[in-house]
């Protein structure tokens, strides 16, 4: 592919991007990576700007974004609820115009994924989803780098997501699996399955890769096989109220060392967003046991977020 076809582009969710280009993304993002261990420095970003708007609170997104912006020579601002008058004073569409001409990009963090694609639309630069309710991509992509670090190749691996399956991690890894031919299974209650046009968009792409896509409510069934486990916390931000029905509905589907010996895979991974609340989607031995890579995870996120920004700027 043509590197210059992703300038100026946007990323709020995989569904926009084709395998070509997710996997220019993720060999950028090995190569950013070496960088760093040797220490090298480019400074390509010098002389720019990001605006880094957050709705919700953050330890990796922030600073992933901040650090690999920073390292690379730009000026990153960070931008609250109480530092801007986001949907609230002014529209989401005025502040766009106005971040665009100032910024030469632009992160949001928040809760819904139309305030994400305005700002992409009235803009003129490229946005970054750095979490909406509905998608999480750059956190999707780091998964990925963490998964083919392990094992090679992503394709033709099996990867599970336990939990909630509606959840946007959840979402983005079935999109960026079903693209890259990463077998992808959701166990999760029924209550909590994915959406139907979401699972059926993402059957169109697993029919390109060669992607099998299951989504179960049985234990044993979806966990067989993996490679690689991942679960999430089972109260997203702005659900706490749901906490009791939540830990009723899922406690059954706990990340423990008897479902991770159910997958008959010792060579099986686990994974985590983070923040984890240890005893509760996932216990403390697995978290911190020798099968986990959450803290790789945790740094791949700068290193992807770099190469997605030196890619589209």
């Amino acid at each position: 592919m043509n590197p210059s076809a992703l300038k100026g582009r946007s990323l709020l969710t995989w569904i926009d991007f084709n395998p070509e280009e997710i996997r220019y993304f993720l060999e950028l993002s090995k190569k950013v990576k070496e960088e760093a261990k040797k220490g090298v420095r480019k400074q390509r970003f010098k002389g720019k700007t990001i605006a880094l708007l957050f709705e919700k609170r953050s330890t990796r997104t922030r600073a992933a974004f901040e650090t690999a912006f920073g390292e690379e020579g730009g000026h990153p601002v960070f931008l609250s609820n109480q530092d801007i008058q986001l949907g609230s004073k002014e529209s989401i569409e005025d502040t766009a115009r106005v971040l665009g001409r100032m910024f030469n990009a632009i992160e949001f963090r928040g809760f819904k994924q139309e305030y994400v694609e305005i700002l992409a639309k009235y803009s003129g630069v490229p946005v970054y989803n750095g979490l909406t309710d509905l998608y999480h991509p750059t956190q999707a992509l780091a998964d990925v780098l963490t998964i083919e670090e392990s094992f090679g190749s992503c394709k033709g691996k099996q990867l599970c997501f336990v939990g909630d399956g509606r959840n946007n991690v959840a979402r983005s890894l079935m999109v960026i699996s079903a693209k890259l031919g990463m077998h992808f299974t959701i166990v999760s209650p029924k209550e909590l399955w994915p959406d139907n046009e979401l699972k059926n968009l993402c059957e169109t792409y697993a029919k390109d890769s060669g992607s099998k896509l299951k989504i179960t409510d049985d234990i044993e069934e979806g966990v067989k096989g993996a490679d690689a486990i991942y679960t999430d916390v089972w109260v997203s931000m702005g659900e706490e109220a749901l906490k009791a029905e939540r830990i009723k509905l899922l406690s059954s589907y706990q990340v423990n060392a008897e479902l991770m010996a159910k997958t008959g895979n010792p060579n099986c991974i686990f994974l985590h967003c983070l923040p984890a609340v240890k005893g509760e989607e996932v216990t403390f031995d697995v978290i911190e046991g020798p099968q986990s890579r959450v803290f790789d995870q945790a740094e791949n996120r700068k290193h992807t977020i770099k190469a997605i920004m030196l890619a589209t700027i």
